[in-house]
C-alpha cells in the first residue's frame, strides 16, 4: 500500500476506500444505462454475472470442497429470489430513469430494512425510527409524485427494487451467522447468472465489439467496487461509512449530466435530502444502540445493482 495511505487512521482509511467504492458504483450503473440502450436489461445482468464469476474463479478452485458449502440453503435461494428481483428492477430503473433519480429512490432501502428487520428478525424499533421510516418515504413520494405527470412506471421499478433489496440485506443478516462471506458472495454470483441464462438467450443481441467492452466493464468494475466496499467497512466503522455512502447520488449526477446531459429535477433534489437525513438519523440510532447494522459491506455488496 501507499506509504501514505497507512498513516491515516482506520476510519480515515475507510473513508478513503469507501470513495472509490462508491465511484466504482456510480461507474457501474452509467454503463448498465449506456448498454441498455441496444441490449435487454437481462442479457447485460447475465453478463455481468459472468464477468464477476471470473474474478471468483480463483476462490472456487482454491475452496473447491467448501466454496458452496451451506447451513442454510433455503435462505440462500430465498436470497437469490429477492437478490434477482432487486437488480432486474434496480437496472430497469437506471435504464429508462435519469441516472441521478434511480439512484435516489434506491436509498429508500434503509427504511425496508428497518420494516423487515422488524418482521423476519423480530428486532425492537423505538418510535425515533419509526418516524425516520416515516419520514424517508415522505421523501419518496416527493419524489415519485404519484398522480403527476412525471411519475413512471420505471420509479415503481426502482421502489421495488429498493424494497427488495431491504429484504435480501435482512437476510444476509441471518445467513452471516452460519455461513462464510465468500460462500454468500459465490452463491449470489452464480445464482443470478443460472437464473438469467435463459432469459439471455430468448432476448438475445448480438453486442456489437463496444458493448462487448461495455458488458465486460460492468462485471469488472462491479467486483472491484464490491471488494473496495468490502476492504472500506473492514478498515472504518459501519455508522460512519453508511452515513457517507450518499455520496454516490453526486457522482451520478456527474455522470448523468456528463454522458447523458441529463440533471435531477428541484423535487429529486428535495426528495433525496430527505430520504437522506431520515436514513442516516436511522443508521446512528442503530449504531447507538449497539446493533450490528444491515448495511454490512457483504450486504451492501448486493444491492449496489
Amino acid at each position: 500500500m501507499i506509504p501514505q495511505f497507512n498513516q491515516l487512521s482506520d476510519n480515515l482509511k475507510g473513508v478513503v476506500v469507501l470513495m472509490f467504492a462508491a465511484a466504482g458504483f456510480a461507474v457501474m450503473t452509467a454503463l448498465v444505462k449506456l448498454a441498455g440502450d441496444n441490449l435487454h436489461v437481462t442479457q447485460i445482468l447475465f453478463l455481468r454475472q459472468m464477468g464477476m464469476l471470473v474474478f471468483t474463479l480463483p476462490f472456487i478452485f482454491n475452496n473447491i470442497h467448501s466454496a458452496l458449502k451451506t447451513q442454510r440453503l433455503y435462505l440462500q435461494l430465498l436470497r437469490l429470489v429477492f437478490a434477482l428481483i432487486a437488480m432486474l428492477g434496480g437496472f430497469t430503473a437506471v435504464i429508462h430513469m435519469p441516472l441521478a433519480d434511480a439512484t435516489a429512490i434506491a436509498f429508500a432501502k434503509s427504511f425496508f430494512v428497518t420494516i423487515f428487520a422488524v418482521i423476519l428478525l423480530k428486532e425492537q424499533v423505538g418510535r425515533y425510527r419509526w418516524f425516520a421510516v416515516v419520514v424517508g418515504f415522505i421523501g419518496v413520494l416527493v419524489m415519485l409524485r404519484p398522480g403527476t405527470e412525471s411519475f413512471t412506471i420505471y420509479s415503481v421499478y426502482a421502489l421495488i427494487g429498493a424494497a427488495s433489496a431491504g429484504i435480501v440485506m435482512v437476510i444476509i443478516r441471518m445467513m452471516s451467522r452460519t455461513d462464510a462471506p465468500e460462500t454468500i458472495l459465490l452463491y449470489q454470483a452464480l445464482g443470478i447468472a443460472i437464473a438469467m441464462l435463459l432469459p439471455a438467450i430468448y432476448f438475445w443481441q448480438w453486442p456489437t465489439l463496444n458493448e462487448w467492452l461495455i458488458c465486460a466493464a460492468i462485471g469488472a468494475v462491479s467486483y472491484f467496487a464490491q471488494k473496495a466496499n468490502i476492504y472500506a467497512y473492514k478498515f472504518g466503522e459501519a455508522s460512519l461509512l453508511a452515513s457517507l455512502d450518499y455520496v454516490r447520488l453526486l457522482y451520478a449526477t456527474l455522470f448523468g449530466y456528463l454522458l447523458f446531459d441529463q440533471l435531477p429535477g428541484a423535487y429529486t433534489w428535495l426528495g433525496a435530502c430527505i430520504i437522506i437525513c431520515a436514513s442516516i438519523y436511522t443508521v446512528h440510532r442503530e449504531a447507538k444502540r449497539k446493533q450490528q447494522l444491515a448495511r454490512s459491506p457483504y450486504g451492501r455488496s448486493f444491492t449496489n445493482l
